[in-house]
C-alpha cells in the first residue's frame, strides 16, 4: 500500500487520501468504520474533511501509511482527473474499440462492485479523463441520443473519489489497473473523445434501454 500511494504522489503528482481499512481477526472480515452494513468495506474516506486533507506530497503520504499501513488508497476526482465509470463488460468492449480507433487513452481502472457508488453493481471499468468532464456528461449523452438514466454510466468529479490499486474492497476483490499509469498515458483525454465508444458499448449491454427520440 505504501509503495503504491507514494508512487501515485511522486510519479503522477496525484493527490492521495488514506481511507478506511479491513479488520481481519477471529470474526468475519469487517470495515474499520464499524458499520456492519458498510457498502464499501475498507475502501472509503474516514472523515468529512478527507478531500481537504488529501496530499500529493510524497513525504506526507509516506508518513500516513507508515502510521497505518492497512489504510486503503483513495484518489480524489475533480482535481488531476475526472472518471467515467461503466460496467466491466461494456468497458472492455469500449476499450477494445478505442484501441482499434487509435484513440489516446489515459489509465483505466478495474474495480470490484463495492467502490464509490458501485456497491452491488458488479465489477466496473473506470476511465480517467481530464478534470471538468463531469458537468458535460449529460449533454454529451443527450447529443448521442441517450436520456438521463438510460445507461449504466457514472461520472466521478469534484467531491468524489476512486479506489486505487492495490486496495481490497471487502470480499468484493481488489482494485487493479486495466491500463497502468505510464509515461505514455500521462496526458489524459477529454471526455468528448471517449464518450461515443463508451456510450455505444453501454448501450449494447443495456438491451432494455433505448435512445431518446
Amino acid at each position: 500500500m505504501i509503495e503504491a500511494a507514494v508512487r501515485y504522489a511522486e510519479e503522477r503528482h496525484w493527490e492521495v487520501a488514506a481511507g478506511s481499512w479491513l479488520i481481519e481477526d477471529d470474526g468475519p472480515l469487517r470495515c474499520s468504520c464499524g458499520d456492519p452494513g458498510c457498502p464499501a468495506p475498507g475502501a472509503h474516506p474516514t472523515t468529512r474533511d478527507w478531500a481537504r486533507k488529501a496530499s500529493a506530497g510524497p513525504g506526507v503520504v509516506r508518513r500516513w501509511w507508515t502510521d497505518n499501513p492497512l489504510a486503503s488508497v483513495l484518489l480524489p476526482t475533480g482535481r488531476a482527473f475526472d472518471a467515467i465509470d461503466v460496467p466491466e463488460i461494456a468497458g472492455c468492449l469500449a476499450l477494445a474499440r478505442m484501441e482499434r480507433m487509435g484513440l489516446q487513452l489515459g489509465p483505466v481502472l478495474a474495480v470490484p462492485g463495492g467502490g464509490a457508488g458501485t456497491a452491488g453493481r458488479g465489477r466496473r471499468l473506470v476511465f480517467l479523463v481530464l478534470p471538468g468532464s463531469l458537468p458535460k456528461l449529460p449533454e454529451l449523452l443527450r447529443r448521442l441520443g441517450w436520456g438521463p438514466g438510460r445507461l449504466d454510466l457514472m461520472g466521478h468529479g469534484e467531491g468524489d473519489w476512486i479506489v486505487a490499486p492495490p486496495t481490497r474492497v471487502g470480499t468484493f476483490g481488489f482494485a487493479q489497473w486495466a491500463r497502468e499509469p505510464t509515461t505514455l498515458n500521462r496526458w489524459l483525454p477529454e471526455a468528448t473523445e471517449l464518450i461515443n465508444p463508451i456510450a455505444y458499448a453501454c448501450g449494447r449491454e443495456a438491451p432494455l434501454s433505448s435512445p431518446v427520440s
